[in-house]
């Protein structure tokens, strides 16, 4: 009883006790600017390095320094990505199309940081299995009706890239009810299944698993009163957003305020 009374005290008085500073973060739904192809639905980005690319990246990043920056994070493993940047800010990185080093490396380099935090995990995504127990149960089509949805929002972004600019573009990956509307793919695949045969509940538990690996990296390497720009696929966006929105001492603002139209 007395130990109960002690556990109930403690979590009254922490909050009061600890008056820290916030974590305010913005995460910025990224695309893949080097077309690694590995998603079900990629944006065809054109070249990046070419002047006209360069200038609208450039205006994205200065826009997003007025956020001031104390922190930025990246869709890289930790050891990779301090070695790159490192030949980044000494300018021997190799030229690259990769939104981690176009978007994050700039941002953090025009910002005076010495370091960029590579916080991505590996993780499974067995789609596979959500196929194959899709078509031995007359779920085919209902499943091909769900990948066509993403490739129709997948036209609009790049239609914004082909007619607009990147500024544009990522203004589009991070509209909050558009970033709501991509994760109901995630979501629905819980009907995929039956009995003890699962691979819905398989795969949205990977994707989960995968999302909040990356934000505890997040959460363990920010300290009370960074400011912390994270830059991650957008698809990763809505579970990245509810890990923040939810943890305690942080607070979570919207890209969209920052980006450029």
């Amino acid at each position: 009883m007395k130990l109960a009374v002690a556990l109930a005290a403690l979590f009254v008085l922490t909050p009061c006790a600890v008056a820290e500073e916030p974590v305010t973060v913005m995460v910025v739904g990224v695309f893949h600017m080097s077309n690694p192809g590995h998603d079900l639905h990629n944006v065809a980005a054109d070249d990046v390095l070419a002047p006209k690319r360069q200038a609208e990246i450039a205006a994205a990043t200065k826009a997003l320094e007025r956020f001031k920056p104390t922190m930025v994070a990246v869709e890289w493993p930790a050891a990779i990505t301090a070695t790159r940047y490192a030949d980044y800010r000494a300018g021997t990185l190799a030229p690259s199309r990769n939104e981690v080093v176009q978007l994050g490396f700039r941002l953090a380099a025009s910002s005076g940081l010495a370091t960029v935090h590579g916080i991505d995990v590996d993780g499974e995504f067995p789609f596979e299995a959500v196929q194959a127990w899709a078509a031995a149960h007359g779920q085919g089509a209902r499943l091909d009706a769900l990948v066509a949805q993403g490739s129709t929002r997948m036209e609009a972004i790049n239609a914004t890239l082909a007619q607009g600019s990147v500024g544009a573009t990522l203004r589009l990956l991070n509209q909050p009810e558009a970033i709501a509307r991509d994760h109901d793919f995630y979501r629905v695949m819980l009907a995929f299944g039956g009995g003890k045969d699962q691979p819905g509940v398989a795969l949205l538990t990977a994707w989960y698993d995968r999302n909040f690996r990356i934000c505890a990296n997040l959460v363990q390497a920010a300290k009370p009163g960074d400011r912390v720009v994270v830059f991650y696929g957008a698809g990763h966006a809505f579970l990245l957003r509810q890990c923040i929105a939810e943890m305690p001492g942080y607070r979570l603002v919207e890209a969209n305020d920052f980006l450029p139209q």
